[in-house]
């Protein structure tokens, strides 16, 4: 018997406020938060051992529905976790470009960008006004991960100010991974 597929939200840099369609698949689905000790100075070796943490916690596998930061967390806990079969497949949302010249320092640790192509299925969600990330760039991302890339249009970081709400289309796209 196929055991269900649980749902892991990482969130990113600063976690997700309530209007965050992470914390609303949250509150709405059930979806398991993979919470962070420090959420304002990420180190890129302790993010990653918490969600291998979580996922060796339960035996289920997972899908992973990562925003911002959690998108470069996913790529480069794949890249050197033993249990990466854990993880069926990714949503990665908005990942931003931790090798941009104005990037804040608490996040220079997470440079330089995990380049890997990803053990299981991913899909990149990008916007095309994002101003953490140029659309050129996360373009790359996906193509450097082996990830479909779906352009969602101007919808800034997808978090949010973007005034998504519940982000039913983001669902959709998440379930698909199901497949």
């Amino acid at each position: 018997m196929k055991r269900p597929l649980r749902v892991l939200l990482l969130p990113g840099w600063l976690d997700s406020d309530a209007a965050h369609w992470q914390s609303r698949w949250q509150a709405l689905h059930g979806d398991t938060r993979v919470v962070q000790s420090d959420w304002l100075w990420p180190k890129r070796g302790d993010w990653m051992a918490r969600l291998e943490e979580v996922l060796l916690d339960d035996e289920r596998p997972a899908l992973v529905a990562a925003h911002s930061l959690g998108c470069q967390l996913v790529a480069a806990w794949a890249a050197h976790s033993q249990h990466s079969a854990r993880v069926h497949g990714a949503l990665l949302v908005a990942p931003p470009d931790t090798e941009r010249d104005d990037l804040p320092p608490n996040l220079r640790p997470w440079r330089p960008i995990v380049r890997r192509r990803l053990p299981f299925a991913g899909v990149v969600v990008t916007s095309r006004d994002d101003p953490f990330c140029a659309a050129e760039r996360s373009a790359q991302m996906a193509r450097d991960w082996g990830a479909e890339r779906v352009d969602i249009g101007a919808a800034g970081h997808i978090n949010g100010e973007s005034g998504l709400g519940d982000w039913p289309a983001g669902r959709e796209i998440l379930d698909s991974l199901r497949r």
